[in-house]
């Protein structure tokens, strides 16, 4: 990417969102479709939760509107992958079956930032807009204060958390380039990321290890919900952002691994 200016891939991504927003707006009935689901789903996550806190036990050490917080840190980053990266690196597939992955690496822009940013799909954008929303009404209930360290704190959390979890998916979608039917790893991993919805302090010690150490959830969601009440600790933070930086350095590494592995199916 160094050897373009930055202002270059600025305009690649007004000109790659607008087409595709023109594109699928033309199919308002599906965007009203996946937004009843979105509504659906989140009103399923709440009435677990409610459930959860009816029974007269605490979830973690979390109240109501704690958990509330996490809850929509998970459902802004739902709304990202929707939007971002489940249409694009599903392509992944199809540009290493058809061949359609030669051209990409003829173009004069970084072939992974291709890949990663070429569409957009409306659909999830009401999502983000949801659980940013319902995380700043819940912190506001649970008496939290953005002060100035929260105001730079829990955004950059959140980009770490966004970070990671496209290195999760990134990963995957990249592993098609020996194994092109990777779905049921794809749905592997986004029920696990399901797990984020609560707290990982409300999860069995074994579990909330595996959601920390091997699939980082607890940065992605519990930590940036810390943040944002006002309660993380500084090495919670440091390892927050140790783990975006790696996971987004091994996903750059291995994306370019694998590209020396490509061969393609028109030739």
């Amino acid at each position: 990417m160094a050897s373009i200016p930055l202002g270059r891939y600025g305009r690649t991504l007004r000109r790659f969102w607008g087409t595709a927003l023109a594109s699928r707006l033309e199919y308002r009935a599906d965007m009203a479709v996946e937004v009843l689901v979105m509504a659906g789903n989140l009103a399923g996550s709440l009435l677990v939760l409610k459930l959860l806190f009816g029974q007269g036990r605490g979830l973690g050490g979390w109240s109501w509107s704690q958990a509330l917080v996490v809850l929509g840190v998970y459902t802004l980053l739902d709304g990202l992958a929707s939007a971002l990266l489940r249409p694009n690196l599903s392509a992944i597939v199809s540009h290493v079956r058809e061949g359609s992955l030669d051209f990409v690496l003829l173009k004069p822009i970084d072939s992974q930032f291709w890949v990663s940013t070429r569409t957009l799909a409306p659909a999830g954008l009401p999502e983000i807009a949801t659980g940013f929303g319902l995380s700043l009404w819940a912190a506001g209930r649970a008496g939290a204060r953005l002060s100035a360290t929260t105001l730079v704190v829990a955004p950059l959390l959140v980009l770490a958390a966004a970070l990671i979890l496209y290195s999760l998916w990134f990963l995957l979608a990249t592993s098609t380039i020996w194994f092109v039917k990777t779905w049921s790893a794809t749905e592997v991993l986004r029920s696990v990321l399901t797990a984020g919805r609560y707290p990982v302090s409300a999860y069995p010690p074994l579990l909330r290890s595996l959601l920390t150490s091997v699939i980082p959830v607890a940065f992605m969601t519990t930590v940036p919900a810390e943040a944002l009440l006002g309660r993380a600790s500084v090495s919670s933070v440091g390892f927050a952002l140790l783990a975006a930086a790696l996971s987004l350095a091994i996903s750059r590494a291995f994306w370019l691994f694998a590209l020396r592995s490509y061969t393609s199916a028109s030739s």
